[in-house]
C-alpha cells in the first residue's frame, strides 16, 4: 500500500497569534535556524520583528499586517523546514495569503533569501495605502452579497459557511451591522488593511515592480494556489503579477483545499498539517469525505492558544506521525523494487 502524501496548509493574515511557534524557537534547532536566517536577511527591521514575535499577549502590533505578516511567513516556512527534516516532504503545500507565499519559498519559486527581501517588498507596498479591515462572517459569499456596501468585498472563502469581508474601516462597519442585524456572527479579524479587495490594487502594483527584481522559478513541490484553487502552473509561478495581485483578489482557500481533497484524498489519503495557530485551516476539512472515512487525517502541527497542551508537545505528536508516515513510505519503496 502506498504511503500517505503530507499536505502542509499555511496560514495568512487574521490567524496571527501573540508568541505563535515561539516555544519552539531556541528548542526544536530545525525551526530555530530558518527563523534566525530570516531575522538576520532583514537586518535592523529583523530583530524589531523578532522582539514583537516574543512578546507576551496582548500585543496590538500584531494587528498591523507590516509586522504580522513578515512574521506568518517566517513562521510557516520554518514549519515546513521541520517537516522536511523529519519526515521528508511535505508532498503537498497549500497557503493562504501570505502563507501561499511560505508555499511557495517551500516549493523552491524562490529562494529563503529573496523571500525576507519579498516580505520587505511587500510591506513598503502597503505603506501609506488606505486604512481598512476585514470581518470574519459565519455565512456562505452568495447570502451574504445582497447586505454588502458598494465598496465591501468578498475577501476570502474559507469553508462552506467562512467568509472574510474586506473594505474601507466606515463601511464596513456599516455592513457588520446591517449583517448582524439580519442575524449573522460577525467577528472583526486583526488586520488594519482591507486584503484581498479592490482597496489594495494600487499595492498590488508597487508590489509587482519589487517582486521583479526576484528570481522567480518554477515549483519542485506540488503547489497548490488559494487564489486560483488549482495548481500553481510553471508559467504562472515566474510570472510577478501572479504573486503580486493575491493582495488584491479573494482567496479561494475553501475551494483549493476542497478541489485537493478531491483529487488526493481518496485512498491512501492525505496527512493534513494545520500550521495555524488556531487550527483554522483544517476546520472544513473535517466535513470533508475523505476526512471523515478516515482515509485523510488532520494534524496539528501548534497548540491551541486557549486549549490543553503546548506547542512542543503538539509538535512531538506531529513528529510520531510523520515519522510513521516515513516508514510507510520507505516500505512501499522497498516492495516496488522487488
Amino acid at each position: 500500500m502506498d504511503a500517505r502524501l503530507t499536505a502542509l496548509l499555511l496560514p495568512g493574515q487574521g490567524a496571527q497569534r501573540e508568541r505563535m511557534a515561539g516555544a519552539l524557537y531556541g528548542e526544536v534547532p530545525e525551526f530555530t535556524a530558518p527563523m534566525d536566517s530570516f531575522f538576520r536577511a532583514l537586518g535592523v527591521e529583523g530583530a524589531r520583528l523578532r522582539d514583537e514575535w516574543l512578546r507576551p499577549a496582548p500585543n496590538p502590533a500584531l494587528d498591523d499586517a507590516l509586522v504580522a505578516q513578515p512574521l506568518l511567513f517566517a513562521v510557516g516556512h520554518a514549519l515546513g523546514r521541520w517537516v522536511a527534516a523529519t519526515a521528508g516532504g511535505p508532498q503537498v503545500l497549500l497557503g493562504h495569503s501570505a502563507g501561499e507565499l511560505a508555499a511557495a519559498c517551500l516549493a523552491g519559486v524562490f529562494s529563503p533569501e529573496d523571500g525576507a527581501r519579498l516580505m520587505a517588498g511587500r510591506s513598503a507596498a502597503l505603506t501609506g495605502g488606505e486604512a481598512g479591515g476585514m470581518l470574519a462572517v459565519a455565512g456562505a459569499p452568495e447570502g451574504l452579497r445582497p447586505l454588502l456596501r458598494d465598496d465591501v468585498a468578498v475577501a476570502a472563502f474559507n469553508g462552506p459557511r467562512q467568509t472574510v469581508l474586506a473594505g474601507p474601516a466606515q463601511p464596513l462597519a456599516e455592513t457588520a451591522r446591517r449583517l448582524g442585524d439580519a442575524g449573522f456572527t460577525v467577528r472583526p479579524l486583526r488586520s488594519r488593511h482591507a486584503f484581498h479587495s479592490p482597496v489594495l490594487a494600487s499595492a498590488a502594483d508597487r508590489f509587482a515592480r519589487s517582486l521583479s527584481s526576484i528570481g522567480l522559478c518554477a515549483p519542485r513541490t506540488d503547489l497548490w494556489s488559494g487564489r486560483t484553487a488549482r495548481r500553481v502552473g510553471a508559467t504562472e509561478a515566474v510570472d510577478p503579477r501572479f504573486w503580486a495581485d493575491q493582495l488584491a483578489l479573494p482567496v479561494l482557500y475553501w475551494p483549493a483545499l476542497r478541489a485537493l481533497l478531491d483529487a488526493e484524498g481518496t485512498a491512501p489519503g492525505l496527512i493534513l498539517l494545520d500550521a495555524s495557530a488556531d487550527h483554522s485551516l483544517t476546520a472544513p476539512a473535517r466535513r470533508h469525505p475523505a476526512v471523515r472515512s478516515g482515509a485523510s487525517v488532520v494534524v496539528p502541527l501548534l497548540a491551541r492558544p486557549s486549549g490543553d497542551g503546548d506547542d512542543l508537545s503538539a509538535l512531538a505528536r506531529a513528529r510520531e506521525i510523520l515519522s510513521e508516515r516515513a516508514r510507510e513510505a520507505q516500505a512501499a519503496a522497498s516492495c516496488a523494487s522487488t
